[in-house]
């Protein structure tokens, strides 16, 4: 088969930092290709050169070629013609990607253009066709919204439909699922596969999930630190990577080792879990009962938590599962006392924070801390580590200064940082440093119950294992009890104990993680756990869906 992609000696600096080093891969025609790797591999680079959207101190080179076309070599008059009709990129934050203050219809125009018709209807008529064909219920609709009265699912589907309207050659789709609820992600990614089989378009993935590689790639290429580690078809690097660097990123894969974190938090003779001095696990640390919470809102009453119970007994890891919508946040909100409950009681550590002053409320939560989910976000970026962990000390009038100081410093080493860090700013971090620093702010208080909100959804695949790890061995020391709240149900079952589903404001589903993941009950809990990666190799499922179909 014919290469439509051809990248050869590939090398690219900013400056003079070198940061792409002799890169080279095809890709023919109606095939995909994924580049994976951690943040700082090069994907986002060698991507950005494919585009030509390298900043203007950049040097590239090498050869990029398109259909036998050296795209690197061409004036930009040459190539503003390659730009969408021949090349299309999908973004990694579809919210970003849009101007907020235009609709999508008008925007929708834009890469309509591209085609090189002028009447408007005509126009018009081909949108609403392209946004039908990925799927968006009531293109009109769609067409006159904006895009803050649009889902991040729906947000994305039409950033795809932008992207297939002028009739591309070449798609590159920088981790575009990334920002998504596991069900959408996998109906984008369903999509973005039929789309290239209908309508015969390559296609370029930029990702650093392994499992999603392997299930939607035809072929695979490993970067680090801007080099290719080895590259060839998904099923053979899957099965048998060649590399120490491929297989930490598959060891890292929670799909495929669900009990890596919870096997090392039980004792040695596999018995129950224990607190810091060995006792076992003791009473609920958490209880809520029947709580509900509404909203007033466009004129009507919306019920965010509708009737929610659930517990964590002491020691132990209970997780909140659901899509965008389904409650998780509002819970959260709930039980840190940033809302009140409509009804319903909410007790920590056996103290109820209803009928409580303010006084006493901040009394319990301090013994109730929060790490966030984006700690590129959440920490303060002109300050230092040492203010950001002393912060909370401050602000409950803790110890002398003396000893505040050693208090941010043991609980920097508790999550594994060198005291220099402390004289550090948050630019001057890593993703994987700056969840810690949060974590450290989060113990420095040392609470009894610490609320984990997606702490590793915006951390690469390696990055968040390091930290899954850390969390462990933090439980196991400290007898810490978690409430995790993520939707993604292949890290759940690393991590946690028991687990409820939640679905547009209510519990569906509860239990034990090995009954709810091995017998699921409700179809919602199912539906979530079929949109789980399989890392398994494109062409296999494939495979097997035509002997499935095949008849007897």
């Amino acid at each position: 088969m014919s290469s439509l992609l051809t990248v050869q000696g590939l090398s690219i600096a900013y400056g003079r930092a070198a940061v792409v080093h002799d890169v080279g891969f095809s890709l023919a025609k109606g095939e995909s290709l994924a580049l994976i790797g951690e943040s700082g591999s090069g994907k986002s680079t060698i991507a950005k050169a494919v585009l030509r959207l390298l900043p203007h101190d950049s040097t590239a080179t090498g050869k990029v070629e398109l259909d036998g076309k050296d795209l690197l070599s061409l004036a930009e008059k040459q190539f503003r013609p390659f730009r969408g009709r021949e090349l299309g990129f999908i973004p990694q934050d579809p919210a970003s990607a849009l101007n907020p203050v235009r609709t999508i219809g008008a925007q929708a125009h834009e890469a309509a253009a591209l085609l090189g018709e002028t009447d408007p209807e005509v126009r018009r008529t081909k949108i609403l066709a392209v946004l039908e064909q990925v799927g968006l219920p009531d293109p009109g609709r769609v067409y006159n919204s904006y895009p803050h009265q649009l889902s991040g699912g729906m947000l994305q589907r039409v950033l795809i439909a932008l992207t297939v309207l002028p009739g591309p050659s070449l798609i590159v789709a920088d981790e575009p699922t990334s920002a998504l609820d596991v069900t959408v992600q996998k109906l984008i990614l369903d999509m973005l596969s039929e789309l290239r089989r209908e309508l015969d378009i390559s296609l370029l993935l930029i990702t650093h999930d392994l499992a999603i590689a392997a299930e939607r790639a035809d072929s695979l290429v490993v970067l680090k630190d801007g080099a290719v580690q080895e590259s060839g078809p998904s099923r053979e690097i899957f099965a048998a990577p060649a590399t120490e660097y491929a297989r930490s990123l598959q060891a890292d894969v929670p799909a495929l080792h669900p009990d890596r974190y919870r096997n090392q938090r039980l004792t040695h003779d596999g018995g129950s879990r224990t607190d810091a001095t060995g006792s076992p696990a003791g009473p609920a640390q958490i209880d809520v009962r029947g709580v509900t919470k509404r909203f007033h809102a466009g004129g009507k009453d919306i019920v965010a938590v509708d009737g929610v119970s659930f517990s964590v007994e002491r020691g132990r890891t209970h997780a909140l599962v659901g899509e965008s919508g389904s409650g998780k946040t509002t819970a959260v909100r709930l039980l840190l006392g940033l809302e009140q409950p409509d009804s319903g009681e909410i007790a920590v550590a056996g103290q109820s924070t209803s009928g409580r002053s303010r006084t006493e409320v901040r009394e319990i939560r301090r013994h109730l801390q929060l790490v966030y989910q984006n700690p590129f976000t959440s920490l303060d970026p002109t300050w230092k580590v040492s203010r950001i962990v002393q912060e909370p000390l401050e602000q409950f009038g803790l110890g002398t200064k003396a000893e505040r100081v050693q208090r941010v410093r043991e609980a920097l080493e508790a999550v594994g940082l060198p005291a220099s860090v402390a004289s550090r700013r948050p630019a001057n971090l890593s993703g994987g440093q700056r969840q810690r620093v949060a974590i450290a702010r989060a113990l420095v208080l040392r609470p009894d119950v610490v609320v984990l909100d997606e702490p590793t959804s915006a951390l690469d695949v390696s990055v968040q294992a390091g930290i899954l790890e850390l969390l462990a061995q933090l439980q196991r020391d400290l007898g810490l009890t978690y409430l995790f709240v993520s939707h993604d149900l292949a890290l759940v079952r690393q991590v946690a104990d028991t687990v409820s589903v939640l679905r547009r404001g209510q519990v569906v589903e509860d239990g034990p993680v090995e009954d709810i993941f091995l017998r699921p009950q409700h179809p919602y809990t199912q539906a979530l756990l079929d949109a789980i990666p399989l890392a398994t190799p494109v062409r296999d499922q494939t495979e097997a869906k035509q002997l499935a179909e095949a008849p007897a």
